[in-house]
C-alpha cells in the first residue's frame, strides 16, 4: 500500500528532462535504474549519453574495478514522472568494451544481423506469464490473495474470470497495461491465469531484436507498479510447489517465409529444425523449466500434413514433457502449438510453448531466429556467453 499521498507529477520541473537509465543487473532477473537530469527535451536514443554505475554493488565487478557502462538502447516515455521524462533501457558492458556476464543483447543482435536485407523479417509476439506475490518477512512469499498459510478453491475458476472470489490483482495488472501503453511499449493485451493471482500481458508484433528490448520494458514497468502497492512479482516457471499451474513465455514467431507459405511447406521444415536442435534449445529456454513442463506422453502418431509426425500430449498443466518435442493443431499440452487458421489457410505463425516466464528474451528470440533461418550461425557465442552465466549463478 501507498505509504503517503504527495502527488509530484504537476510539478514544474524548469526546462529540465528526467531519463531513467535501467538494465540488467549481475543476476540476470535483477533490473536496476538510477536518473540523470538533461538540460534539454530527449527525443530520441541520439540525445543520450552513456553513463556508468558500480558493478561490484549488482554482481559484475570487484571494487578495485567496480565501473560498468550503460548505453541507451531503446527509448520509452515515463508513466510515472510523465512526460517530457523518459526511461531509457541500456546494454552493460565492461571498463574495456566487453559485454558483461548479463548482455545476451549484444550476441543476439549478431545474429538478427545476418539478415541485413530483410530477406526473412522475423516477427515476435511474447506471452508472459508472472505471480504475484506477498513478502512475509524474511523473504518468505506467499500468493498474492491466498489465505496465509492455506490454499484457495482448486484451479478451474480463475482464467479469464471475473468477481472478488475469483479474479485477484486486476487494479495491478490494468495499471500495468496502462502504463505500457502510455510508455510505448507495445503490449498487446492481458488477462488473468489459472493459477489465483496469476497474470499475463502480451508483447507484440515485434520485429526482431526489439521483441526483448519491449518485453523488458514490460517487466521493468510491472515490477513499479506492483512496487507501489506493496506486492512482488515472481517469474519462476514454477511460482507455487505441488498441483498447481506453473508460468510460461511462450512465444509467437512467425518469419517471411512462414507468412508466405503454401500448405504448411515451409513451417513444417521449420518444425523438423526445431525438433533436431530441441535437446540444445531447451537449455536456453528457463531456469528450472523442467518442473514446469511436466507433460504425460501417449505414443500414438499421427501424420500432420505429411511433413511432420508428432505425439499426442496429455499434460496436467498445459505443458509438454522437459525432454519431449511434439507439434499440434490447436493443442497447449504441446511443444509447438500450430493454430488452427494457420492450418486451414497454410500459412501463417506458430507458438513454441516451452519457454518458462523467466525466460531471456534476446537469447530464446535470437535462436529460434538462428535455428530456422541460419542454421544457428551465429547461436554457439550466445549460447556460450549465456550457459557461463548459469554456471556462475547456479
Amino acid at each position: 500500500m501507498l505509504k503517503h499521498s504527495y502527488n509530484h507529477s504537476g510539478l514544474d520541473q524548469n526546462g529540465k528532462t528526467i531519463v531513467e537509465y535501467v538494465w540488467i543487473g549481475g543476476y540476470g532477473d535483477d533490473l536496476r535504474s538510477k536518473s540523470k537530469t538533461y538540460d534539454k527535451p530527449i527525443n530520441s536514443i541520439d540525445d543520450l549519453g552513456e553513463w556508468n554505475y558500480d558493478g561490484s554493488s549488482t554482481h559484475q565487478a570487484e571494487t578495485n574495478n567496480s565501473e560498468v557502462l550503460i548505453r541507451p538502447i531503446a527509448l520509452f516515455d515515463d508513466p510515472f514522472n510523465l512526460k517530457p521524462n523518459k526511461i531509457c533501457l541500456c546494454e552493460t558492458f565492461y571498463s574495456d568494451g566487453t559485454p558483461t556476464n548479463t548482455n545476451f543483447r549484444h550476441f543476439a543482435k549478431k545474429i538478427f544481423d545476418l539478415d541485413s536485407e530483410n530477406k526473412f523479417d522475423p516477427w515476435f509476439g511474447i506471452e508472459q506469464e508472472y505471480a504475484l506475490m506477498i513478502t512475509l518477512g524474511a523473504d518468505l512469499t506467499w500468493p498474492y490473495g491466498w489465505p496465509v498459510g492455506s490454499y484457495p478453491t482448486a484451479q478451474g475458476r480463475y482464467y479469464c474470470s471475473t468477481g472478488y472470489k475469483n479474479s485477484y490483482a486486476r487494479d495491478i495488472a490494468i495499471a500495468h497495461y496502462k502504463a505500457c501503453l502510455y510508455a510505448g511499449v507495445k503490449v498487446f493485451g492481458t488477462n488473468c491465469e489459472s493459477l489465483p493471482g496469476q497474470w499475463e500481458f502480451q508483447v507484440g508484433n515485434c520485429k526482431g531484436i526489439e521483441i526483448g528490448d519491449h518485453l523488458w520494458m514490460g517487466r521493468f514497468l510491472l515490477e513499479r507498479v506492483a512496487e507501489i502497492r506493496g506486492v512482488d512479482v515472481n517469474f519462476e516457471p514454477k511460482p507455487v510447489p505441488g498441483d498447481w499451474a506453473g508460468s510460461g513465455g511462450h512465444i509467437n514467431y512467425s518469419d517471411n517465409k512462414t507468412r508466405n507459405d503454401t500448405n504448411l511447406v515451409e513451417i513444417n521444415k521449420q518444425l523438423q529444425f526445431l525438433e533436431k536442435n530441441h535437446h540444445r534449445m531447451i537449455k536456453v529456454y528457463g531456469k528450472d523449466n523442467h518442473l514446469r513442463l511436466t507433460g504425460i506422453f501417449l505414443i500414438f502418431l499421427i501424420s500432420f500434413q505429411c511433413f511432420f509426425t508428432f505425439f499426442i500430449n496429455l499434460g496436467e498443466h498445459e505443458t509438454s514433457a522437459f525432454k519431449k518435442f511434439t507439434v499440434g493443431v490447436a493443442d497447449r499440452e504441446s511443444s509447438i502449438r500450430v493454430p488452427k487458421l494457420t492450418k486451414d489457410v497454410g500459412k501463417g505463425y506458430y507458438e513454441d510453448r516451452r519457454p518458462a516466464a523467466n525466460l531471456y528474451p534476446y537469447v530464446f528470440s535470437a535462436s529460434i531466429f538462428s535455428a530456422n533461418c541460419f542454421d544457428l550461425q551465429g547461436f554457439v557465442e550466445l549460447e556460450k556467453h549465456y550457459l557461463k552465466f548459469l554456471n556462475q549463478n547456479s
